[in-house]
C-alpha cells in the first residue's frame, strides 16, 4: 500500500524498476534424468564475499526451479552482448532450450554455457519466500571468467540495451570502492 492507503499498481511497479538497468543470467542445471534445463534470469545479484554467497530470485511456478531445487545445484551463466537469442531461447517455454546452444559439462557436472562472460557454480544455501518469487541464496563453488573482452548482455525499460561504445573498459580498481563494497557498519544499505 502506499502511504494514503492505495494500492500500488503492477504496471506503473514494472515501469518504475524497469529504471534500474540488470545483467542478464541464464541459471542450469541437470534434471534427475540428466537433461540440461535452464532458464533466462535477471534478478541475479552477489549477496556476500565470506562466506562466497550470490542469489537469484525465481518464480515460484518455473519448472527449472523446480529441479534445481531437487538437484541442489546451479550453475549461474552471464550472459554477452551477442546473446541476445540465447537468452530469448531460454526465457521462452522451449522444451529444449540447448537446442543449438554451446555448453559443456563442468568438472562440478553442472551445464555451462561456452560463449558466458563468467560462470558461477553454486550448492543451493537457503531458499526464503519472496511473494510470487522465492530468493535462492547458493553457496559459490567454482567460478570462472572468459579470457575474451565481451561485454554484457543488459536489460533496461523492458529491452535489451548494450554500454557505450566508448565505456568497454572496466574501471580501475579503487580502494575506497574496494572499502565500499566490503565494510560492514550499523549503518551499511548494501
Amino acid at each position: 500500500m502506499t502511504a494514503d492507503g492505495s494500492e500500488i499498481d503492477p504496471r506503473q511497479f514494472r515501469n518504475v524498476l524497469g529504471q534500474f538497468c540488470t545483467g542478464i543470467t541464464v541459471i542450469t542445471t541437470f534434471d534427475n534424468d540428466g537433461v540440461p534445463i535452464g532458464f533466462a534470469c535477471q534478478s541475479f545479484a552477489a549477496l556476500s564475499l565470506e562466506p562466497p554467497l550470490v542469489l537469484f530470485c525465481p518464480t515460484k511456478a518455473s519448472r527449472s526451479w523446480a529441479a534445481i531445487e531437487k538437484t541442489g545445484r546451479f550453475c549461474v551463466n552471464v550472459l554477452a552482448e551477442q546473446q541476445r537469442e540465447l537468452c530469448a531461447r531460454f526465457g521462452s517455454r522451449e522444451p529444449d532450450k540447448f537446442a543449438g546452444a554451446a555448453w559443456h559439462t563442468s568438472d562440478l557436472e553442472l551445464p555451462v554455457l561456452d560463449e558466458a562472460l563468467a560462470t558461477i557454480q553454486c550448492e543451493v544455501e537457503t531458499v526464503v519466500d519472496g511473494g510470487d518469487h522465492y530468493i535462492v541464496i547458493g553457496r559459490v563453488r567454482a567460478l570462472s571468467e572468459t579470457t575474451t573482452t565481451g561485454r554484457p548482455l543488459l536489460f533496461y525499460r523492458g529491452q535489451y540495451t548494450a554500454i557505450e561504445p566508448e565505456k568497454t573498459t572496466p574501471a580501475p580498481w579503487r580502494a575506497d570502492l574496494e572499502h565500499f563494497l566490503t565494510t560492514t557498519t550499523l549503518d551499511t544499505w548494501l
